[in-house]
């Protein structure tokens, strides 16, 4: 690609990642500590940044540095996604999240025309999207799994349908192990000695743990009950 072609696809990005942004030159110059003709010299495509000018921008937008340099028609589509997530507010963000969430499970547990060779993973146990179970190290079971195995240290079955729509019953699921934990994830917890798959919240109005199907009450985090954390739900 001739420099003239570099010159005006960066010029090209820059002013869409401006109008995304939602800044002016001068917002922007400012905030980078460039000269306003500076910046206006790269969005006319008269001259192209040096490569730390493009980390620089890139780290303002929010973006990768292949979003600034590539035409957007070659951007693949996380990219292009990961541009527009990176100026959502973090309430918008929840909510691609949560829908992303829930479009790799249909994908999931719909039929595919290639299907992956099956792995064999170790099952420990079943955890509660209902009324509880009970979670061992000592149970385990080998079983046959055709989906995607993410990096994990244990796996388990969900039993009930407290956690619709995104874990269905009878659909295993996968955790990492960790007591530190932040509000909004996805939990294997101990609550009362039984074992639960839930979304841990903490708020103003307290901590608990919650179910994504409106049907089921908040379990209160308090010192009425006793709770721990066994690891997160990585999918």
């Amino acid at each position: 690609m001739s420099s003239l072609g570099n010159k005006k696809i960066m010029s090209q990005n820059i002013s869409r990642l401006m109008k995304s942004k939602g800044v002016t030159r001068n917002k922007m110059s400012d905030d980078l500590a460039i000269s306003y003709t500076t910046l206006t010299d790269w969005i006319k495509g008269n001259t192209y940044p040096r490569i730390d000018k493009i980390e620089m921008m890139s780290n303002y937008f929010g973006v990768p540095k292949s979003t600034l340099i590539e035409s957007e028609s070659s951007l693949n589509i996380s990219d292009k996604v990961n541009a527009i997530l990176a100026n959502l507010s973090i309430t918008r963000q929840k909510k691609v999240l949560a829908y992303s969430e829930h479009q790799y499970q249909l994908q999931n547990s719909q039929p595919r025309l290639f299907k992956r060779p099956k792995q064999d993973i170790e099952l420990y146990g079943a955890v509660s999207a209902g009324t509880g179970e009970y979670l061992s190290d000592e149970y385990r079971e080998t079983i046959s799994y055709d989906g995607i195995v993410p990096d994990h240290d244990y796996a388990v079955i969900v039993n009930g349908d407290s956690m619709l729509p995104l874990f269905e019953d009878k659909q295993i699921i996968f955790v990492k192990k960790r007591t530190d934990i932040r509000s909004g994830q996805i939990v294997i917890a101990n609550y009362d000695q039984q074992a639960y798959v839930k979304k841990f919240v903490s708020d103003d109005s307290g901590a608990r743990f919650v179910s994504l199907n409106k049907k089921y009450d908040d379990m209160p985090i308090n010192a009425n009950h006793e709770t721990s954390i066994f690891g997160v739900v990585v999918l």
